[in-house]
C-alpha cells in the first residue's frame, strides 16, 4: 500500500530551502555585526529601541523573538557598553523602560546604513520583484504557522 505524499516533499523542500537561506543570510549579517562588538540579539534590541523609541523591558522580548529572561541579560550588556539605559516609568513605577543613549544613536546611525548594504548584497540573488513576492509569501506562511501553533 502506497502512502499519499502529495505536498509532503514540497513542504520539506521548502523547509530546507528556508532554513538554508536564513542560515546564510544570517551568517552575512552576523559577521558584519560582530565587527562592531555586538551579537545579532544585541543589535536587534538596539535597532528596535532606536527605531521604535523607549520600550518596556517586558515587551522587548516579543518584538525581537526572545525570552524575557534573556532580554535582561542583553540590556545589561548594552548598558555596560553605554548604548542603552534604563528608566522607571513615571506613571507606573513597576515598569522599567530601556532606551537608546546618545552613544547608541550615534552607533546605529554609523553602523546601520552599512549593515543594510550587507543585507542587500546577501539577498542580491533575487530581483526586486522576486524579493517582494518572496516577502509576501513568507509573511503569509509565517502568519499561518503562528495561527496554527498550539
Amino acid at each position: 500500500m502506497e502512502k499519499d505524499n502529495s505536498g509532503r516533499n514540497e513542504s520539506l523542500d521548502l523547509y530546507i530551502a528556508l532554513s538554508r537561506a536564513s542560515q546564510w543570510i544570517n551568517a552575512h549579517a552576523d559577521r558584519d555585526i560582530r565587527q562592531h562588538g555586538l551579537n545579532r540579539t544585541e543589535f536587534g534590541v538596539l535597532e528596535l529601541l532606536y527605531h521604535k523609541g523607549p520600550q518596556p523591558l517586558q515587551q522587548i522580548g516579543g518584538k525581537v523573538l526572545m525570552s524575557s529572561g534573556n532580554i535582561t541579560y542583553v540590556v545589561d550588556k548594552l548598558e555596560k557598553k553605554g548604548l542603552v539605559s534604563r528608566r522607571t516609568s513615571k506613571e507606573d513605577r513597576r515598569l522599567i523602560y530601556a532606551e537608546v543613549t546618545d552613544a547608541g544613536c550615534k552607533f546605529i546611525e554609523t553602523v546601520f546604513p552599512a549593515h543594510t548594504t550587507v543585507i542587500e548584497q546577501a539577498t542580491a540573488g533575487l530581483t526586486l520583484e522576486e524579493k517582494q513576492a518572496a516577502s509576501e509569501l513568507l509573511k503569509k506562511l509565517g502568519k499561518y504557522a503562528q495561527q496554527t501553533y498550539k
